[in-house]
């Protein structure tokens, strides 16, 4: 029967993926990744060969009929990121909600996602949090940031290393200096950090150290 399976992959130890999601890599028809360089150091580390072609930000619009179409033609299909859970950040919605729309089944296996780890780890209050993902570079950035600082709730962010003390700057203006945060470096890798501290402690902390590796960037709400 065919369907679109969607496996989180490592965020960056590859030990990190279920019994479950290598079973289905291993009976899918087809393999889509974000990135099949990336995708297929994960397939060769679990002796996994199947065939394996792009589905990204660049190509998603185009390739999508086509592969609704074979899936309902009784192709089953894995879909996989570079890191994490497909759709959170990545590309992943457009397919999912062409399936369901043509009535193909889609199943999305648990698995991992960066921001669940950081947002455990941070010591800050997750019984309600709002998961932002990365933010807009200008348009509509004053207006997020605005909104968002009246927000009682915890705040989930992605960032890259390039411009996380400007955004840590940025939410000292809009914020106040004094919020917790903590910024998640490299999680599941040799080289993993968690900085906590105030907004304005942990800006100073990476404009002297510098910044390096994938960011998860937890922020507490108004008080």
């Amino acid at each position: 029967m065919s369907k679109l399976y969607l496996v989180p992959s490592p965020i960056g130890n590859l030990a990190d993926i279920t019994y479950r999601a290598v079973k289905v890599l291993e009976e899918a028809s087809l393999v889509l990744a974000e990135d099949t360089r990336t995708s297929g150091i994960l397939l060769r580390h679990y002796n996994i060969n199947k065939p394996i072609t792009p589905y990204h930000q660049h190509n998603e619009h185009k390739v999508l009929q086509h592969l609704v179409q074979q899936l309902q033609s009784g192709k089953t299909m894995a879909l996989i990121t570079d890191a994490g859970t497909p759709g959170v950040s990545d590309p992943g919605f457009l397919l999912v909600r062409e399936c369901v729309r043509a009535g193909v089944p889609v199943e999305c296996l648990p698995g991992a996602t960066a921001f669940v780890p950081a947002l455990v780890n941070s010591g800050i209050p997750m019984n309600r949090f709002a998961f932002e993902g990365f933010l807009p570079l200008k348009k509509g950035r004053h207006t997020l940031f605005t909104q968002l600082a009246t927000d009682q709730r915890t705040l989930v962010f992605y960032e890259s290393p390039q411009r996380l003390v400007r955004t840590l700057a940025d939410m000292i203006e809009y914020f106040g200096p004094d919020r917790q945060c903590c910024v998640s470096r490299e999680l599941t890798k040799m080289f993993e950090e968690n900085k906590r501290g105030t907004l304005q402690e942990v800006h100073d902390y990476f404009s002297e150290k510098g910044v390096k590796g994938e960011i998860v960037l937890i922020v507490e709400g108004k008080a």
